[in-house]
């Protein structure tokens, strides 16, 4: 566990690993939690006691995804990743919404090269990852204020998330990428037909503001296939991790109750974003 590329949340100051915590030159603490992680989220920063995933919500994610049914992405994702870094020096890599962990487990057992952090800011997603990957850096934390060193990241992963576009600036290096994964026009469209009376289909999010904040996209690419779930139990666990959970009516819910097998379609687009020189 390095915990030398994470900064104070408080003042940036360089941080170092005491007995049981992290602790900065003006005497800010962090706990280190048991299971191998560290706390570094602020109280002014969170807008619940406990934001992010709950617990039932991370136990899903992990279900569905340790399942394989989305190991596509993560092999994508380690394609990219695996050309953009050099032989000569470890890479490092930033899960900015690692949620429990897979994406960045998979990367590892790919290529144990890599440098590899995770951010959430949910502290049970956090807590879940840290147990089963202990090599990697764990620390709950807000996107909007990354305590990681400036210029120290080679790639930023967000997945399915939100980027916060000045707060990759600063972390990313000159030569950085950030890999962005979201949902294209018929993602889980089949899903979308059911627990919705219609359905508006709409491309991936647009990237005015990345290149308001001075980004440039390198490449785009779609990635797209089928799933099959098999049971009310894998619909559930799938349902849980997407945003249809909350938007979804009591009639979605009962037609969707009656659905004991379902084929979906998984279209996501992949887009590499660098910064502009200058």
């Amino acid at each position: 566990m390095k915990w030398n590329q994470f900064i104070c949340p408080v003042d940036g100051q360089p941080i170092s690993q005491q007995v049981g915590s992290l602790r900065c030159d003006q005497g800010h603490t962090f706990d280190l939690a048991r299971e191998g992680y560290c706390n570094l989220l602020l109280v002014q920063q969170k807008a619940s006691h406990d934001p992010g995933d709950s617990h039932e919500m991370v136990m899903a994610r992990r279900r569905f995804l340790e399942a394989g049914f989305y190991l596509p992405i993560a092999q994508k994702i380690f394609n990219i990743a695996n050309s953009q870094s050099g032989s000569e020096r470890e890479f490092r890599i930033l899960d900015a919404g690692s949620g429990e962990g897979y994406y960045l487990r998979y990367l590892q057992s790919q290529n144990p090269v890599f440098e590899l952090i995770g951010i959430d800011i949910s502290k049970q997603a956090v807590k879940a990852a840290a147990k089963m990957s202990p090599l990697i850096s764990w620390a709950v934390a807000s996107n909007k204020q990354l305590p990681i060193d400036s210029g120290s990241v080679d790639l930023v992963l967000c997945m399915f998330g939100f980027p916060v576009w000045s707060s990759f600036s600063k972390v990313l290096n000159k030569a950085g990428h950030v890999l962005l994964v979201d949902a294209s026009e018929d993602h889980l469209i089949e899903l979308r037909e059911i627990i919705y009376p219609t359905v508006t289909k709409s491309g991936p999010p647009s990237m005015e503001s990345a290149f308001k904040s001075g980004y440039q996209l390198q490449s785009e690419e779609s990635l797209r296939f089928k799933i099959e779930l098999n049971s009310q139990a894998e619909i559930n666990d799938l349902l849980s991790m997407t945003p249809h959970v909350h938007r979804m009516t009591e009639e979605g819910k009962r037609r969707l109750a009656l659905v004991e097998k379902l084929q979906l379609t998984v279209d996501l687009s992949v887009r590499t974003l660098g910064l502009t020189s200058g």
